[in-house]
């Protein structure tokens, strides 16, 4: 008997959120810590889509903002929220319109993705999930931003 609360193996659990009328999920383990939104601290010689960095424990982390990435305007609303990422490497953080929920998905109904939504990169979409009239569109954390626009990261903000 599986008893409420418990994983089997082939359930994942991801975070939902929300950027524009798009809703996106990353693995629970690639989130860290959901912060409300505070203004970021320009960095001036960021790319275009780091809005600035937060002090996170100590360091300056930089805040990746999808709806930049995406050509919308950047709107803060009560709901925004900066996510924390668990990924190797740098450190980062992105701005969510919205912290939605969490759910629960069997791997076995995780669909190929299509193309990615405007602001991921392509390489860092992982599946589609669809659920209760949802899309969400699974995104892997590591690969929001590739080895280049790493590199350049790493000169603007040393």
């Amino acid at each position: 008997m599986k008893r409420r609360g418990q994983l089997s193996g082939d359930e994942l659990q991801f975070v939902v959120f929300r950027v524009g009328s798009q809703e996106l999920g990353l693995g629970i383990l690639e989130v860290e810590r959901i912060l409300r939104y505070i203004a970021p601290t320009p960095a001036l010689r960021a790319p275009g889509f780091i809005t600035g960095t937060i002090g996170f424990e100590g360091a300056d982390l930089p805040v990746l903002d999808l709806r930049l990435r995406a050509g919308l305007e950047p709107v803060v609303r009560e709901e925004t929220r900066i996510m924390v990422l668990a990924v190797p490497g740098p450190p980062l953080a992105l701005v969510v319109d919205q912290v939605r929920d969490v759910v629960r998905v069997d791997s076995r109904h995780i669909a190929p993705a299509g193309t990615a939504p405007p602001g991921v990169p392509a390489g860092a979409v992982g599946g589609l999930v669809e659920r209760a009239g949802r899309t969400i569109v699974i995104i892997h954390a590591a690969r929001l931003l590739d080895a280049a626009e790493y590199a350049v990261l790493r000169e603007a903000l040393p």
